[in-house]
């Protein structure tokens, strides 16, 4: 598939453009394998070796990874961006590096419940469903949220996925957004795992808010990629004499807005959480759902904004554009509208603000 040029270009949240352009041949690399998922995984394996973990100096270039990925394919934004998740938990928790390809399974569904419990040796073993778990069955392993006894939580268990008692459903997948990514049941039955920590330990570290952002950035860099996609088809149509009209022009400056305003938010956000890696300061959910609140608007408008523009015809006949709009309207529905911005009003009200 021919991406546009544009596309595989970084994304600028942070960093100077000279330390951006050595993004420029993963970028190109993963132009050329687009639709190609077990490449798509090795290359998630080698960029998991040294990429920047949340927290530690360098998140806001996390995030342009993350978004400079996506702007090139936003399925392969999806690819990378769990591994990546599972290789921080992973160290966040004091362990080693994983060996393979891994993913984070930590939904819940209805009728669904995944429960750990202790055999007569002591060790844990996973009995249940598990939802939405994307690619198990071309994973090595998962970082898995389960519930514990009598009432404790849930915890994260690490979990080698290719051992018996592991069973992935190949799910329908109708959408045409992320194809080559369906998110299915995966059923265990005895399956032993790795116990992350303890009892919601998962979800109460600094770290759960700092990968919902990560997920923000890719959402940012599907859409960059949409739009450098419009602004060259402006000036494809400007050298073939038809001159953009101002409603044109007004759209793409409400789209160089949008997209300034959501990276600046980005980059003050990694700031913040560099300074205060331990979670001090600003609450770190709060921090997450504001900037996830922000960014999910942008995509939206932008896809609006794009799509009113250019009209039906590159849906239809333009395979890259078609399929990165598709991809990211599904990708972005991870973000739950008022239902977030009413958890985010919930620690505004309490004094969980900076105005």
């Amino acid at each position: 598939m021919d991406e546009p040029t544009s596309a595989a270009q970084p994304v600028h949240i942070s960093s100077e453009p000279a330390q951006l352009q050595a993004l420029q041949p993963l970028l190109e690399a993963v132009g050329e394998l687009v639709g190609d998922v077990p490449a798509l995984l090795e290359i998630a394996k080698d960029v998991g070796q040294t990429a920047p973990h949340p927290g530690e100096g360098s998140t806001g270039k996390l995030w342009e990874l993350l978004a400079s990925v996506t702007a090139v394919d936003v399925a392969a934004g999806r690819v990378l961006e769990p591994h990546l998740d599972s290789v921080h938990i992973l160290a966040q928790a004091g362990q080693p590096q994983p060996e393979g390809a891994w993913g984070v399974f930590a939904a819940e569904g209805p009728g669904m419940r995944l429960e750990a419990t202790r055999d007569e040796a002591g060790n844990y073993i996973l009995n249940g469903t598990k939802p939405w778990c994307s690619l198990a069955a071309q994973l090595d392993g998962a970082v898995i949220t389960a519930h514990l006894p009598a009432g404790q939580g849930r915890a994260a268990f690490a979990v080698n996925l290719q051992q018996p008692g592991v069973t992935c459903e190949t799910p329908e997948w109708t959408s045409r957004g992320l194809r080559e990514i369906p998110s299915g049941t995966v059923h265990f039955e005895q399956v032993p795992a790795t116990l992350l920590q303890g009892p919601n330990w998962y979800h109460e570290r600094p770290g759960f808010a700092w990968g919902g952002i990560g997920v923000a950035a890719c959402w940012l860099g599907g859409a960059v990629g949409l739009a450098r996609d419009f602004a060259g088809a402006l000036t494809d149509a400007a050298d073939k004499g038809r001159e953009p009209d101002q409603l044109a022009l007004a759209h793409l400056g409400e789209i160089d807005r949008l997209i300034a305003s959501a990276a600046a938010l980005l980059a003050r956000t990694a700031e913040r959480i560099d300074a205060h890696p331990a979670g001090a300061g600003p609450s770190a959910w709060s921090e997450a759902q504001r900037a996830r609140g922000t960014v999910a608007a942008a995509v939206e408008r932008i896809q609006a904004l794009v799509s009113q523009n250019r009209g039906p015809g590159p849906l239809a006949f333009d395979e890259w554009y078609g399929k990165q709009m598709a991809d990211l309207s599904l990708y972005v529905r991870q973000h739950h509208g008022m239902r977030d911005d009413a958890q985010l009003g919930s620690l505004a009200l309490k004094g969980d603000r900076a105005w």
